[in-house]
């Protein structure tokens, strides 16, 4: 991986990237009694741009995992040790085989092997049941097959994920969403949107599909609501136009867009 040495040696013209630990010491009882307990916690640590750090936390089948935090590299110097044998020789591995799963899955879901698809994935899922590609490809799979209970239960994972609404997963959440109104799951769609809308309010895209919810559903105010904020943010957004066209009666029902979500307008940097 780049920027790790093997040795743990860090070149000057290097990024800081590895696993690093902390200790804690823990006194336990009183008296006669009294033992001291260290508890070490590693971290999947890598320099950004601007110098800063960004850990993560390694869970307990050794995957870094959970949510991203940034500390400066003066604290990452001070309070953490670096691990890098514990990287090369357990850590690197694991999340190799951890995204092996997930290659599969992707390659069996696009031959609609949908049954495979879910093997590799659910593989990627015991190694770390945050993994946003192997919760939304599991999910998409079960909405496949018309299992929405369990398509639900992975809805709720997702939505606790705040890296699952990032730009870089922009088109698993789209494909996710559709899959998610196509099984005419609205109130579970409306929910997933909303989600996205407390992380981003200014993105037209979102509006206009949880409008599209709204109106599926047949809750025509607030889908009226949703296209107006649409708009007000893109009044070029001809999708959302011709569906508010619709709702106030001024098109016909042949002009409502009926394919997928709404497309991608030159500069617009991410679809949701």
């Amino acid at each position: 991986m780049a920027g790790m040495q093997d040795s743990g040696a860090q070149r000057p013209d290097s990024k800081i990237k590895g696993i690093f630990s902390t200790q804690k010491v823990t006194t336990i009882g009183t008296g006669a009694t009294t033992r001291k307990t260290i508890q070490q916690t590693l971290y999947y640590c890598s320099e950004l741009d601007d110098g800063s750090i960004e850990i993560q936390p390694v869970n307990k089948n050794c995957i870094p995992s959970g949510k991203k935090s940034t500390i400066s590299k003066e604290d990452l110097l001070r309070r953490f040790s670096p691990e890098p044998e514990f990287y090369v020789t357990t850590v690197q591995p694991r999340m190799q085989e951890m995204n092996a799963y997930i290659e599969k899955g992707d390659e069996h879901r696009a031959k609609s092997e949908i049954y495979s698809a879910e093997f590799e994935y659910s593989g990627a899922i015991k190694l770390d049941e945050e993994n946003v590609r192997a919760n939304f490809g599991i999910g998409i799979c079960y909405l496949e097959r018309g299992e929405l209970a369990k398509a639900e239960d992975i809805l709720n994972r997702i939505i606790k994920l705040e890296a699952a609404f990032g730009p870089e997963h922009k088109h698993l959440f789209n494909e996710f969403g559709i899959y998610l109104r196509k099984a005419g799951m609205f109130d579970q769609s409306i929910r997933y949107y909303n989600r996205a809308l407390e992380l981003t309010e200014k993105d037209d895209h979102l509006y206009y599909n949880v409008a599209r919810a709204y109106s599926e559903k047949g809750d025509t105010p607030s889908a009226k609501e949703n296209l107006e904020r649409a708009l007000k943010l893109n009044p070029k957004l001809d999708a959302a136009r011709k569906l508010l066209d619709q709702i106030e009666g001024k098109a016909p029902k042949s002009a409502r867009d009926t394919g997928s979500d709404t497309p991608k307008a030159a500069g617009t940097p991410i679809i949701l």
